[in-house]
Parts: C-alpha cells; structure tokens; sequence
C-alpha cells in the first residue's frame, strides 16, 4: 500500500517539473525582423517552435543587441540561448546553422539600375547608404573604401534612437524616398523592410568574391554558453526536426537564403 501511494506522487511532481522546463532567450526587444518585445520578429516565432518541440516554455531577458551583449547576457548566466549568432562566433558555443543568407543592393525598380556587383561603375555615381555599427563599418562599406567609393557613401546607424521602433528601417525607408540611390543592407533586414514599403525594390544579393575579398554570405546558428554540449546536442536536434518549419518561417519574413558551404568569418552585425 505504501508503494501504490509513493507512486502516483513521484509522477505529479515529475510532470510538475516537465511543465516548469524553461527555455530561457536573450534578444532584443526592439530589432524587427528579427526580434522585438511583442514576439513579431522570426527569431521569437523560432524560438517558440523549438520551446514547443523541447516541451520548454519559452521565458526572455530583454537586452540591446550592443557592444557586449553577449558577454551580459549569455554568459553572464541571464540566459542559456541567443537565436541570431554567426556559426562561427567565438564567444559562444554555436549550433549547426539554421538559416545562410548575404548582404544585398537595394535600389527602386523604376530606377533600373541594373547593378549586381559592387564592380559595377555606376556605383562612383550614385548615393550609397550603408548600416554602421558602432565604430564598425561591414564588409561591403570595407568593400567599398577599398575601390575608392567613399565621398558618395552615407552611413545610417543601425542602433538608431531605440525610443523609435525597427531602428535599422531608415536606411531602406531612405530608398523608397529617394534619399539615397542604393543601399546596402544585411539581406534578412531588406527582405523584410522592403515588404513594408509603398514602392516597389530591388533586392540584389551580393555573392562571395572570388579574389579573397571581405565576404558577404554568412551562415547564423543559435548560441549556447562554451562547454554547453548537452544544450547544443539538444538544439541542433530541434533544429533538425523543425528544418521545413523553419524555411517556411524565414521564407514568410522574405528572408534572402544563400546556398554553399558555411564561410567562417565575421558578420560584422
């Protein structure tokens, strides 16, 4: 009788515990398409599909996506997943990649550029925008200083003033206005934000030079804490799993997808 009773009390406080499984993220609560407070971005639509296929409820620390994010977020313990690391960040342990995608021109159809490679001479001509991060520039404005391109070139920072919603959205809404002729923009951001806009763009990806340039395809993992295999293991298998469901989702958020093999250098984001 004793064991008919110990029983069923070791198996509610069993299913207790499986109900209180935590999938602790760290993101960034206002960087549309990727994440922002009210879950729209499609690293929180990721996030809840592999909580939901871990049997993990989903539980956030809102933090700037900054200078040091990582070191106070993820590895200051607040969280045990990031969604959105290049794979071959160092500061984390990173799964296999989940989506690949490269920076791309953005210009208005009715302009008809035609442009494709950042060697395109017209590019000495024409007002280009381009994302700065900080004190840091991305590979295509390095890119373009190095052909000389740097007099018509206009930086939009990509921190933005966070009182306003979806920072990064000014450099494609500059455009769409006609404020500049070209940007250059990280192919996730474009694809979405462009969507948004009344006039019609041109979404040109960029591919990886042949000459041993600065590259511009990139494949992104989520990262866990180093020595974390368990939660690795774990993930990479989710990710697995979920592969369909997840192209699906990066194909509704108009995600540019690059294919070939994962390039291991920095995506300067």
């Amino acid at each position: 009788m004793l064991i008919l009773l110990q029983a069923p009390a070791w198996s509610n406080n069993k299913a207790d515990a499986d109900a209180n499984r935590v999938l602790r993220v760290c993101a960034d609560p206002n960087n549309l398409p990727f994440s922002n407070q009210a879950g729209q971005g499609f690293e929180n639509r990721l996030a809840e599909l592999l909580g939901q296929t871990l049997g993990e409820k989903v539980e956030y620390t809102w933090w700037a996506q900054r200078r040091g994010f990582l070191r106070e977020t993820l590895n200051a313990g607040r969280c045990d997943v990031v969604m959105g690391l290049p794979s071959n960040d160092t500061m984390a342990l990173t799964t296999q990649p989940y989506y690949r995608s490269s920076y791309v021109l953005v210009y208005r159809t009715d302009r008809d550029y035609g442009i494709r490679s950042l060697d395109d001479p017209k590019l000495k001509h024409l007002r280009i925008g381009v994302h700065l991060i900080g004190d840091n520039s991305p590979p295509p404005a390095i890119a373009l200083a190095r052909r000389g391109i740097t007099d018509n070139v206009v930086g939009y920072s990509i921190y933005g003033d966070y009182r306003e919603a979806n920072p990064p959205l000014k450099l494609v809404k500059a455009v769409a206005h006609g404020d500049i002729d070209v940007a250059i923009v990280w192919g996730p951001m474009a694809g979405y934000f462009a969507k948004l806009e009344p006039v019609a763009l041109i979404i040109a990806p960029l591919a990886n030079s042949t000459q041993g340039e600065l590259p511009f395809v990139f494949s992104i993992s989520l990262g866990v804490r180093k020595g974390d295999e368990g939660m690795k293991t774990r993930l990479n298998a989710a990710l697995t799993r979920q592969r369909d469901a997840i192209r699906a989702l990066l194909d509704a958020y108009h995600v540019p997808q690059a294919e070939g093999p994962q390039k291991t250098s920095a995506l300067g984001l």
